[in-house]
């Protein structure tokens, strides 16, 4: 049994991974902004705005209080985005990178001195294969889940000596509710990426089941979807292949566009 934190756990793949934490005995910690119509059993609830220092510092008291303690962090919380560059404004870009990078290190940041008492925790961050291959008329998204991957990979080596093992989790495209909480200038794209979602064949339970799977093996990358990982290995080992794809996507974003 194992102590959990998930942010952004009211919804989405947040909500799948409480489920099946608590469906095994976890005591799960389930935080957003707003609490959800249904916890699982045995499962709480604490608000938790990611952005928060003082809602960080209230949840690692709680978590002190009543679990003594945390076995493993997962940093879900994040809102979508897209659009072309020249349609993003100052505000989307300040909003994307505050909430998806600095809400991820901001729950990093807090709970670290916690796993270093105990010598041990898992970390998991939650980005997006946006973090490792990089579609046209994403820019926002991609270099948000890119900051994230690569807090990953420091804190996997930073941590590592003190007994914590760090997971990042890219997932391509899946059905969830994240479509609603989209953020962008460019309602061409917007619309585009929530077709996407909404047409996905896997959806947040069998993500979460795959994910869950690869965190208790203690796998770094995680990539729990055939897209993620065709397009990951399409980039390290047939790059020209991969230039040519995306450069065709930029084309067809260029003929079909308004301006």
């Amino acid at each position: 049994m194992s102590r959990v934190l998930i942010t952004g756990g009211a919804s989405g793949l947040g909500a799948a991974l409480a489920a099946r934490c608590a469906a095994r005995g976890d005591q799960v910690l389930v935080t957003d902004v707003t609490e959800p119509a249904a916890l699982p059993d045995g499962a709480a609830f604490q608000k938790l705005d990611i952005t928060s220092e003082d809602d960080w510092a209230a949840a690692l008291d709680r978590v002190r209080a009543d679990y003594d303690g945390l076995d493993v962090l997962v940093n879900n919380a994040g809102i979508a985005a897209g659009g072309r560059i020249d349609r993003l404004g100052a505000d989307h870009w300040q909003r994307v990178l505050t909430v998806n990078v600095l809400g991820a290190v901001n729950g990093c940041r807090v709970f670290t001195p916690l796993f270093k008492e105990q010598r041990g925790g898992r970390l998991v961050n939650v980005a997006s294969a946006a973090g490792l291959v990089h579609a046209p008329a994403m820019s926002s998204y991609n270099a948000s889940k890119a900051a994230v991957v690569a807090l990953s990979e420091t804190l996997r080596h930073e941590l590592g000596p003190w007994g914590v093992h760090v997971s990042v989790v890219c997932p391509t495209f899946f059905r969830t509710n994240l479509a609603a909480s989209m953020s962008g200038d460019d309602p061409m794209m917007v619309q585009v990426a929530t077709k996407l979602i909404n047409r996905a064949p896997l959806g947040a339970d069998e993500i979460a089941a795959r994910v869950l799977r690869d965190v208790d093996a203690r796998k770094f990358l995680i990539m729990p979807d055939r897209p993620a990982r065709i397009a990951f290995w399409t980039k390290r080992l047939a790059r020209v292949l991969y230039d040519r794809r995306m450069i065709a996507t930029g084309r067809k974003i260029m003929e079909s566009s308004d301006g």
